[in-house]
This record gives structure tokens, sequence and C-alpha cells, in this order.
């Protein structure tokens, strides 16, 4: 037991380059434009060669299609230098910018001088004249930032300069909070807008394999994997870490959760379920404390490489010696675990084992240290998935849970279900064999993963 106590780059730029705000010249008074060798903002920020990952998501999340995503940045990287060269030359007349459209095609500059709004539209943008300077409503929001440090804002969560409202726009579950605070800052009253509101924000963080957790009577040990149970967020660990309803708080000692399940000796498995601030990741803490995405828990061969993570020692590897091993501590025996080559100590307890991307286990106990060498002993992760029902996080966009239909074209085959070697299912009126151990999900459906699945 290991716990412890206490080119087409251009070709991208060049098929936006007409846009409206790709060529903003700036101000012919206000704001000159910059020399004509200075490169587009677009192409000095890299907004012309973003990864396909992100134009991915903002399709996904903003309704774009791929060439509306990356004018969208373009034209956004455009828009920032301008309303940048127009805020300093407007000076303390300048009272924001902002931009609006599928594609961002339109910018908006403030003013509190009509004057100015001649220059604006040469630059290109749209000009608003407004009462209230930048300058004004940042000093006002700062004297709210002042004041609650002195009066409870639990009721009053949220507050920011909306340059788009030229206001400091709180928000407030009781007005009667917000009125106290505003008091507290003797701000200008013409400045602000009370809106009335429900939200209740908190911090959010992420549970990732290898990370510390501390169990609420005494220790330390390391999270396996993030998982999901139906919407609850948790993380898989080792059973001797702590028992039914042992509290935790995680790395940062902020209170995380409980445990649900929890096996040992015999097993060492268990599971916590986190309360509402914490988030399931597909990452493991690797090297340098870069994240190692986990992509689904296939077991590994005897004689693989696998790597460990653990809030003591942090990443280390070696290799799978044997599977189904036995292993006897002063508490009992442990049947059905992993032996490696990996070295491990105290308060790497329940951290993670990984195979390039795979899931293999949660980390149980062991010899030796990781100075000298050492063997240690894993709990593998799909009995663990499979005893209680959890779904190995291995994507920020979680699909169907344990025992969901995968839908067309139907038979038993199931997203979230662990199958072991030798199982059989049927998929599109076809039957096939599971060649290796491990959780299906979307996108590995058997006539997809031949690695996995073998027709019969």
């Amino acid at each position: 037991m290991l716990h412890r106590h206490a080119g087409a780059a251009s070709a991208a730029a060049a098929a936006v380059g007409a846009l409206v705000l790709t060529a903003l010249p700036g101000a012919a008074a206000a704001a000159p434009a910059p020399p004509a060798t200075t490169p587009s903002a677009a192409v000095s920020m890299g907004a012309d060669r973003t990864s396909p990952e992100v134009l991915a998501a903002m399709q996904r999340d903003l309704g774009l299609t791929a060439p509306q995503a990356q004018r969208r940045l373009v034209n956004e990287a455009e828009a920032g230098a301008v309303a940048g060269r127009l805020g300093a030359a407007l000076g303390a007349d300048y009272a924001g910018a902002w931009v609006q459209g599928a594609e961002s095609a339109t910018l908006t500059v403030a003013t509190t001088d009509a004057a100015d709004a001649s220059a604006i539209r040469a630059a290109g943008a749209e000009a608003r004249v407004v009462r209230h300077a930048l300058a004004r409503l940042d000093t006002a929001k700062a004297a709210l930032d002042r004041a609650a440090a002195r009066v409870n804002t639990r009721d009053v969560p949220v507050w920011y300069v909306d340059v788009r409202t030229n206001s400091v726009t709180v928000h407030a579950t009781r007005r009667a909070a917000a009125e106290t605070l505003l008091r507290t800052a003797a701000v200008d009253r013409s400045l602000v807008r009370v809106e009335t509101s429900a939200e209740r924000p908190r911090a959010l963080y992420d549970i990732r394999g290898g990370d510390a957790y501390y169990m609420g009577g005494g220790g330390r040990c390391s999270v396996g994997f993030a998982i999901t149970k139906g919407t609850q967020h948790g993380f898989a660990t080792a059973g001797h870490c702590g028992r039914v309803g042992t509290s935790t708080s995680g790395f940062n000692q902020v209170a995380q959760g409980t445990f649900q399940g929890s096996s040992f000796p015999g097993r060492d498995m268990a599971w916590v379920a986190a309360n509402t601030n914490w988030r399931s990741t597909p990452y493991v803490k690797g090297a340098g404390g870069q994240n190692v995405q986990v992509t689904g828990s296939t077991q590994a061969v005897v004689g693989a490489s696998v790597c460990r993570s653990g809030s003591t020692t942090g990443w280390h590897c070696g290799t799978i010696q044997q599977h189904n091993t036995s292993v006897t501590y002063p508490e009992g025996t442990v049947s059905g675990v992993t032996r490696t080559s990996v070295c491990a100590e105290p308060g790497d307890s329940g951290g993670s084992y990984i195979s390039g991307s795979q899931a293999q286990g949660v980390t149980s106990g062991g010899s030796g240290d990781c100075r000298t060498g050492g063997t240690t002993y894993h709990q593998p992760i799909n009995p663990l998935l499979q005893a209680y029902a959890l779904t190995l996080t291995t994507t920020t966009d979680p699909g169907p849970g344990p025992g969901e239909p995968p839908g067309e074209p139907g038979g038993t085959w199931a997203a979230g279900t662990v199958y072991s070697a030798g199982a059989q299912v049927t998929y599109g009126g076809a039957t096939y064999r599971c060649l290796q151990p491990h959780q299906a999900q979307v996108g590995w459906e058997p006539p997809n993963t031949p690695a996995l699945w073998q027709r019969v």
C-alpha cells in the first residue's frame, strides 16, 4: 500500500484577405496605419494558422462552418489591432470596442466625443457616441473591487465593465445586497446597472490522474483516472486509501468528494464521487506536469511498457511483468493485480498506470523505492470500471455511459460496457468476438476496431 499519511496558412490568409477588418487602414487623423511592411495582425498573431482542433470546437459550439470559423479568427485579430490603435489615438475619449456578427466582421468603437466619429469610420469601424469614458468605468469597477473586501458579496457575485451598455453592470441575487456594495464603494450611481440574477459562480477544478488528494481522516493518495457515472463526475483510485463515506479534498486542499465504493483486501479498488466544483478530464499528469491524453482502457500485453503517475514520485516507467497476480499485504491478500517493474513510494497509491494512451490500472502497493528501484502492483482499471458501473473519461464531451445503447445499426454491443477477451456481441447483424479487454466507447464499434474485435 502506498498512501502517505499527513503553406496552407498563407492560402488561408489570402482567402480571407478581402474581409472588412483585414484591410482596415487606420483612421486618417486619429489612428495612423502601421507601415506597409508590417505584417497583418492575423499573420503576426497566427490567426491564419489555427489548429484543426480549435476550428472544430468553434464549429461545434458557435454553429459555424470551417471557413466561417477561420474568417472569424482573422477578423478578430485585425479588430483587436484597429481597436488598440484607435484607443491610443482617442485617449481620454475612448470608451471601449467590440465585434459582432457570426464572423466578427463588424467592429464598433465607442467614444465620448462626437467629433471622433469620422476618424473611427475612416479606420473601418462603426462609431458609437456614449456618456462615459472607459477609464471612468474602470475606476468605478475598481472601487467595487475594494469594497468587496469589506462586505459580504455572496448575494452579489458578479460585476464587470460592459462596454456595450457603457456601464458597470452588477449581478445580484438580492437587490439589497447590490445596494450595500454600491453604498460601501461610494460610486456614481449613473455609472451602474443592477441586474437580478440567480447565478452562483463557483470555482471549477480538474480531476486529473496522478494528482494528489487527501482523505478526511488523514493521509494522502493519488487520483487514478477521471470517470463519470451518469452525470456524476469523480475518479477511480485504490480501495485501501479510503472506505465508503470517507471525505476527500483535492490537490489544492479544496473540498472534493466522498468515497462511494471501496474494496480492500481481496481487490484494491475504489471510486470517489466529486462535488460540483470538480470536473473529470481525460488526462494523466505526465513528465513535467504535462497532460497525457487517455483515449481508452485496452489492456497491454506482458512485456509492454507502462508508465505511472503519482503525487509523491511523479512520472516513472517500466514494463508489465505479469497479469492476474495475487499479493499478500499485512492487511490481507489482494488478487487479480498486475505486477510491474515501475517504482513507487508512499503517497503514490491510487495513481495512474498508462501504456501509451491506454489506461491500465491504479497503483496498489509494492516494494523498493524510486531511488533503488522496485516492484509495484496495480489494480487493473477494467474490472474496477465494471464493478462500479463507471465510464472512463476519454473526452471532454463524454458519450453514452455503461449499458447505454449505441444507436443504429443496433445489436448487443454498447458503449460504456467493459468487455473481456473472448466476449461476443452482435452489431449491425454480425457477431464479433472481443480480442483485448477494454471499455467500449463511441467510435470503437466492432467494425471500426479490428484490433479489438474479430468478426465470427
